[in-house]
Formats: C-alpha cells, structure tokens, sequence
C-alpha cells in the first residue's frame, strides 16, 4: 500500500497547474472519493510547499483509476501525441500497412476537422498522401471526402507554409542579434504580433511566434511586450489547448525569465521548479535559468541540489549553449560556497576538453565565472595570463554594444592588475567609474552591475566608498 502511494505521489508531483486546472475543469465524476483526491492532485500541484500527504485509507484501486483516467484525458489533448500519431500515419501509409481502425480514425478527423489545429499543416499533407492511396485503390467515395477536405482548407495551408517560411527568415535575424549581435531585429515584432493574434493561423505557428518576441523582448528589454501574450496563453492551457508538456515546461522558462525582468524574483523560482518538471530537449536550458535566480536571491546551496540534478542531462546534452551555461553556473555555486579550487579545477578540465566550443558559443560566461574563483585564490597573474592568453579583452570589446552586456572580465582583469601592483586603486576606480557613469539611466542594468560590485568588494573591500551610483 505504502509502494502504491509512493507512485501515485511520485505521478501527481509531475503535474503541471494547468493540467490539474484543466483536468478539474472537464472532470464528471459521479464517485466523491476520486474527484476529492483530484482535489488534492491540483491543491499540491498548486501549492507544492504545502503538500497534503494522500490518505492512505482510501482503496489503492481508485488512486489507479485516477492515474488512468488523468493519463488519458491528457494524452487526449496533447498536441505532440497528435503528431506523433499524424507521422506514424504517414509512415503507414507510405508502406501500405495502415489498419482498418486507423483509417476510421483518420477519416473520422478529416469528416469533423474544425480549423485550426495545432498541427494543421500536418494533417493537411497526411491528408495529400492518403488521398492517392485511396484513389490507386478506387475507393471514390473516401477520396471525395478527402478531396473536400484538400480544396477547402488549401489556402490555409498556403497560409501556414508561407508564414512558417517567413517564420525562418524572422528567427535567422533574431538569433543572429542574441549570439552574435550582428543585425537587428526589433523589426520583426508587429509581423510576429500579428501572426500571434492570428485565429485563422495553425497553433505552431502562432506559439513560434510568441517563441521569437520572447527573443526580441529579452534582446531589447522590452519585457511589456510579452506579459499580454502570456495571459492569452495561459488561457489556452486552461481550457485544454496549446496543450504539451513540452509546450508548458517552455511556457514556464518564459514566465521565469519574464518575472525575473520584473524582479519579481519569488514567483520566477516558483516558475522555474514548474519548468524542470518536464523532461524536454531543453532541460539543461530550465535548469541553469532557475539557478541563475537561485543565485542571485543568494540560495546557492539551493542552486547546486538543482544543478547536481541535471548533471547528467548536461553531459549527454550536444547543445552546447546549455552545456557551457551549466558549467559556468557549476563553477559560480561552488565558488559562492567557498570550495574555490573544486571550482577552479572543473573549469580548468572543462576549459581544456571544450575550448573551442567555449570560445564559439559563450565564452563571457565561462570566463566570467572562471576568473572569479581565480581572485578568490589570489591568483592574480593566473588570472591576467588568461585574459591575454584567449585575447578576452579584445573580445570584449566587441561585445560592449549587446544589449545585457556587463563588464565583468574587464574589471576582473583590472582588480588582478591593481592587486599585483601594476595600478593604482584610484584607477582603478576611476575605470570601474567610468562605466557606471555609462549606464547611470539604464536601472536594469546597474542592477545587475551592483552584483559584479559585490564580487569586487571581496578583493577591494572599500572599492565601494569611492563609487557614485
């Protein structure tokens, strides 16, 4: 009995908000017991630091029942089951080994199709491919209906492929401006806006678009633009639609990144935890931005439990933006912590074994956290042969015009200078200084300024008395 709880508990923590909401939202049940354990489900869904132990007494059979019962109203809605089952269609009937059920099932959908779907383009090419298969076996009747289903939608689907299209061209421009900074992209926001809002538009399409505003809004700082479509979306999860795990952990990461613009820090760690419940191919990505929050509200044994859980994600992971964000987060706890040679000597075996890849992807990062923990051990000539070795101060001059850019490697090569003698702590001042005055109207970025201080005050404890902020 007391097995058959642990995994219903383990089940029911997995659970999203939105599913719990939507599941409470659509449930009939006649059988009191079951619906005041679902109850409970989206209580401790809801409120996972005030968990309500399921009672024990209760027949282990309905806690089964339910499990079932929420497993396949999810699945019943879940928007990348759909596809999967929408390829594995095509599949058969490229092999010609599609059963009498599936093309009930098929042929059902197409009969009742109300536009749109998430996955409209899909079903729409589904439909191209089972149309000649009927028609090469002369089953007219079928095939008419597939061909009203063709010719009725055919301008929809133009419309999605041509928007999925442009789509490419918008993300070319947006990516290239957050990893390279090399084009602008602010340009894309009212095509993408209108794309959002668009009703006659598939769901993917729509979503891809609120993907690249996030973007354009974290690229710019115009955190405004997103909270209103988050609002939108969050009403689509209750009622069922947009609905993937894989959609909602992404979802989540969003709403982190958004609340932590706001400094509303609580509610982004919240987001965060609800983020790395899901298991997706951007785990790691969750993982390190609930960290960089746990850091920054000075959790950092907090932060390490939750990147020691995704240790080993990030090694089989071949996404090396995330792998390189994990490390440098890695580094920062375990310097935060104190334990400045375990974090010295993980950088260094990291530093050697992915070099090049550090040096494409995110080398501010990884050097940042790197040279930190290099101070904390007075290895200041360590810390100024690196700078000159990898030619970081040349980099980093071409990285001052990003938008979120901060001069943590300057100053970092500036204090191993002064503290071996090689400048004067009035110069060094004055440097620290003169990049303040930079950005004295930029409030989110003094913010994040402040925390580089705060390091700084650890090798010059009484740099701060000659700051103006």
């Amino acid at each position: 009995m007391r097995n058959k709880l642990k995994k219903f508990t383990a089940f029911a923590n997995t659970l999203f908000p939105y599913e719990t909401t939507y599941l409470l939202s659509i449930q009939k049940m006649k059988d009191v017991v079951k619906l005041d354990i679902l109850k409970r489900v989206d209580y401790n869904s809801q409120h996972p630091k005030q968990f309500i132990p399921y009672d024990t007494s209760i027949d282990k059979r309905k806690y089964s029942l339910l499990k079932n019962w929420i497993s396949d109203r999810l699945a019943a809605v879940d928007v990348d089951i759909q596809f999967d089952w929408m390829c594995q269609m095509e599949n058969k009937i490229m092999t010609d080994a599609i059963q009498l059920t599936e093309e009930k099932q098929l042929l059902k959908i197409i009969r009742n199709y109300e536009h749109p779907i998430f996955y409209f383009p899909k079903l729409y090419e589904l439909a191209m491919l089972y149309r000649h298969f009927l028609l090469i076996r002369i089953r007219l009747k079928d095939h008419q209906l597939v061909e009203q289903f063709l010719k009725k939608n055919k301008r929809n689907y133009d419309h999605s492929k041509a928007v999925s299209e442009k789509m490419h061209q918008a993300t070319i421009d947006i990516v290239s401006q957050y990893s390279e900074n090399k084009t602008e992209s602010n340009q894309w926001e009212e095509w993408l806006t209108t794309v959002f809002y668009d009703k006659t538009l598939d769901g993917h399409n729509r979503y891809m678009a609120m993907v690249q505003l996030s973007f354009i809004s974290f690229n710019y700082r115009k955190y405004d633009l997103l909270s209103e479509k988050m609002d939108f979306l969050e009403e689509k999860f209750k009622q069922g639609q947009y609905y993937s795990r894989r959609i909602l952990a992404n979802y989540y990461n969003s709403r982190l990144m958004l609340h932590n613009s706001f400094k509303e820090y609580d509610k982004a760690i919240n987001c965060g935890y609800l983020a790395i419940r899901g298991e997706s191919h951007d785990s790691i990505l969750y993982v390190t931005n609930l960290c960089t929050v746990l850091l920054r509200q000075d959790k950092e044994e907090e932060a390490f439990v939750v990147l020691k859980s995704g240790a080993t994600k990030m090694k089989m992971t071949k996404n090396f933006h995330s792998k390189i964000g994990y490390i440098a987060l890695y580094i920062k706890c375990l310097t935060t912590m104190g334990q400045y040679k375990k974090a010295e000597n993980y950088a260094e075996t990291f530093l050697l074994a992915y070099e090049k890849e550090i040096m494409h992807y995110r080398w501010h990062i990884f050097f940042s956290a790197y040279l930190e923990t290099l101070l904390f051990q007075q290895k200041n000539t360590r810390v100024l042969r690196i700078v000159s070795k990898y030619k970081l101060e040349e980099k980093d001059i071409a990285y001052q015009n990003r938008a979120n850019y901060l001069p943590t490697i300057l100053w970092y090569k500036a204090t191993a200078h002064y503290l071996n003698g090689g400048m004067s702590k009035a110069d060094l001042c004055a440097f620290v200084q003169s990049f303040i005055d930079r950005t004295l109207e930029d409030k989110d970025r003094l913010s994040s300024i402040n925390r580089i201080i705060k390091s700084l005050k650890n090798f010059v404890p009484e740099i701060t008395s000659y700051l103006k902020f």
